[in-house]
């Protein structure tokens, strides 16, 4: 341990006494710290590595050189706000622009995913001349006061939903993740659902696919707003964004982005059509974001870009995904407290179950099994409703051998499980 590092506890005893207990740990009971990182690798205090399995916002892998040397040149000449010309925040725009649908050409830049998606809602409200909103069920689209009021994962436990909130079901619900034709992810992590706002023509709550909610969002005279903060630049392998799942035709007025798209850096993007950006600047209101398209942010930005192209992450996704979608399809296979395995590239979901007939969510095992994954050097969380669902969302840079490392390790862990469960019922038995 360096000679400057304070000790765990002290770091510990610090966070109790000067951070608010509302910004929780990972592992509450015994929290990991963590002081440097390297691709998909974390290390703690004492030099241990260990798997990460669950930061999707080091994109490339923590700390790529080509990332933090873009940041660090682009500082030493110049960093400032947007209001001055500068070349990297209209290469970077172009840059992105080549990723999407050609209608989505009028851009944003921002600092979180939060900020976008607000920014986001004031779009499509201008648009439409309408407040009204439709999301679905479980979705978490960010922290602002605008963004908890429709987002079911949190509103439910605060004020309640709002009469402007409409939310939609989404088929076989159930604690399940929901396949990606459905969704733009699954529904245990909330985040890049779709983010529909409408005119008070919407008055029903129908289980619908993505393509079918757009026809009725834009016969209803409303937008759609694709969230793809935690799943796109190339997560789901098969396509760059997810919204492209649904398929060529598919295009949203509106695109967040945010997480992923600066590798840890804070950056993030909303990319609108012509139409609804004209709306928003007929208003005379200028956007101006401090820190949003500053020259370091965008270096940052396109050095992301760069890395994805150079080293084929999105192709790397979908090798990798899949693979490590065999080997947890195994272990469904193997073990009955698996009741499903779904995702798309690198972002899968494991549904923990007490038991196939009620499909009863396995909360309490969840979060046994992510500690002794940790004490197993294997970093994963659990979300969703039931907080029962693994979430497999790691840099892009996990390898076959990660896969391989990561499902072995859950194999035993489950397998030993099941063995103290079958040793309690035999001393039951006993008379």
């Amino acid at each position: 341990m360096a000679a400057d590092q304070r000790p765990k506890a002290d770091t510990l005893a610090l966070r109790q006494r000067l951070i608010s207990s509302s910004c929780r740990l990972f592992f509450p009971e015994d929290p990991v710290k963590i002081v440097r990182a390297q691709g998909q690798y974390m290390y703690d205090e004492q030099g241990a590595e260990y798997i990460d399995c669950i930061s999707n916002v080091a994109h490339v892998g923590h700390c790529h050189p080509l990332v933090v040397q873009a940041a660090h040149e682009q500082n030493q000449v110049l960093n400032t706000n947007s209001r001055y010309l500068h070349d990297n925040i209209v290469d970077y725009a172009q840059r992105l622009s080549e990723t999407l649908p050609e209608q989505l050409c009028v851009f944003y830049f921002l600092n979180s995913g939060s900020e976008a998606n607000d920014l986001a809602l004031r779009l499509a409200r201008h648009y439409t001349g309408h407040q009204d909103v439709v999301v679905l069920d479980h979705a978490y689209h960010g922290h602002l006061s605008s963004l908890i009021d429709i987002s079911p994962y949190k509103f439910r436990n605060l004020d309640g939903q709002k009469e402007w909130v409409h939310v939609v079901c989404t088929a076989q619900l159930n604690n399940r993740l929901q396949p990606s034709s459905l969704s733009l992810c699954p529904v245990w992590e909330g985040r890049s659902f779709p983010l529909l706002a409408t005119s008070p023509k919407w008055q029903s709550d129908p289980r619908v696919s993505h393509l079918l909610c757009h026809r009725h969002i834009r016969k209803a005279g409303g937008v759609f707003v694709a969230d793809e903060i935690q799943v796109g630049f190339g997560r789901v392998g098969k396509h760059f964004w997810a919204f492209q799942l649904q398929g060529k035709d598919f295009v949203p007025d509106i695109v967040t982005m945010g997480k992923s798209i600066g590798n840890g850096h804070p950056v993030a993007c909303v990319a609108a059509t012509q139409p609804v950006a004209r709306a928003f600047e007929a208003t005379g209101v200028e956007y101006f974001n401090t820190f949003g398209g500053s020259p370091v942010s965008c270096a940052v930005g396109l050095a992301v870009l760069n890395v994805l192209e150079k080293e084929q992450l999105q192709d790397h996704a979908t090798s990798v995904g899949s693979f490590l979608m065999q080997l947890l399809g195994q272990q469904k296979i193997k073990h009955p407290i698996v009741g499903d395995v779904r995702g798309v590239g690198l972002f899968i979901g494991v549904d923990l179950i007490k038991d196939e007939a009620t499909r009863t969510p396995a909360t309490e095992e969840a979060a046994y099994l992510v500690s002794r994954l940790k004490e197993n050097y294997v970093l994963l969380s659990t979300d969703g409703p039931g907080r029962n669902i693994l979430k497999f969302k790691p840099p892009m840079c996990f390898s076959l051998d990660n896969a391989r490392q990561v499902v072995a390790k859950l194999d035993a862990i489950l397998t030993d499980m099941e063995e103290k469960v079958r040793s309690c019922e035999t001393l039951r038995l006993q008379p």
